[in-house]
């Protein structure tokens, strides 16, 4: 139990659960990436159809890699904290059977609730194709501009009014021409500046050129996010048990609100043996067991 995020007392207490939705979508059947009043987003669509299966949380949605208008995805995350114990394969087939090919839910991963994802990311990996008969320079000078622009330094010149005022201008991209692609790799990016670079190293010209030739490809985590993944325990079974999870080397045993005490046992003597057993667990109550 070394994971900074977990604690143990609010995993025992919390009725909720974090979930990483995994999704790809298609720009151009967007108007913006986040909510935003008459107008067709990333997040209000998805929030419009979870609601409709009755998948519900209270706070906002989180994402792992905000994107431009237009702009597609191939991976990309939401990520809410839920009290819903439904079957969340369920909840994707039917999510993905109503939006049909705009967006897709691609997986989805239980984690712990409250977690603030943007400092969980590793990095983000885009990739601008451009239609070739556009680009201006020539591979060998996109290949050299690639190698030149690579590495950790202030970034503003390839950002936007909105970019210029923010505080920190030191990013840190690496970029590679291959496959008739433009590739990004980084943590994080300034307002525009995959589009911008994409302009001056393909035509010279620092103008942010247009998102629908841009690609949110795959999201990268860190290593104590991927520690605290909880995963279904099917071959767990134990008097009184509902049904198990794990995480890492943590169990979590489900049980009926009713026999609560009685899987514990008289002053614990149940719980000490289970540990024994299994090592670390955690106990959660659910009510209403039909």
């Amino acid at each position: 139990m070394e994971n900074k995020l977990i604690n143990l007392r609010k995993l025992e207490k919390s009725k909720k659960f974090g979930y990483l939705f995994y999704i790809s979508y298609r720009g151009g059947s967007f108007d913006a990436f986040d909510e935003v009043k008459n107008k067709k987003s990333v997040k209000g669509r998805f929030r419009e159809i979870m609601d409709s299966l009755g998948f519900t949380w209270a706070k906002g949605i989180q994402q792992a890699g905000r994107t431009d208008a237009k702009v597609s995805a191939g991976e990309n995350i939401l990520y809410v904290s839920s009290s819903y114990l439904g079957d969340m394969e369920e909840i994707a087939a039917r999510f993905n059977e109503i939006s049909k090919k705009e967006m897709r839910i691609k997986k989805v991963q239980k984690t712990l609730s409250d977690l603030v994802i943007p400092d969980l990311i590793e990095a983000r990996e885009y990739c601008y194709r451009y239609p070739m008969a556009k680009v201006k320079n020539s591979e060998e000078k996109i290949e050299k501009l690639c190698k030149e622009l690579s590495g950790t330094y202030d970034v503003s010149e390839f950002t936007d009014f909105k970019g210029k005022q923010l505080r920190e201008k030191v990013r840190s991209v690496e970029l590679s021409f291959r496959d008739n692609g433009l590739w990004f790799y980084g943590s994080s990016f300034m307002p525009k500046q995959v589009r911008i670079m994409s302009g001056y190293i393909l035509t010279g010209e620092k103008t942010p050129l247009p998102g629908k030739y841009l690609n949110l490809e795959k999201i990268h985590i860190k290593k104590n996010l991927e520690e605290i993944f909880i995963e279904k325990a099917p071959e767990i079974k134990e008097s009184n048990l509902l049904y198990a999870e794990k995480m890492g080397d943590l169990y979590i045993f489900y049980v009926d609100s009713s026999k609560k005490g009685e899987f514990i046992g008289t002053r614990g003597k149940n719980i000490k043996n289970l540990r024994k057993k299994y090592g670390d667990i955690v106990v959660r109550e659910i009510t209403d067991v039909l």
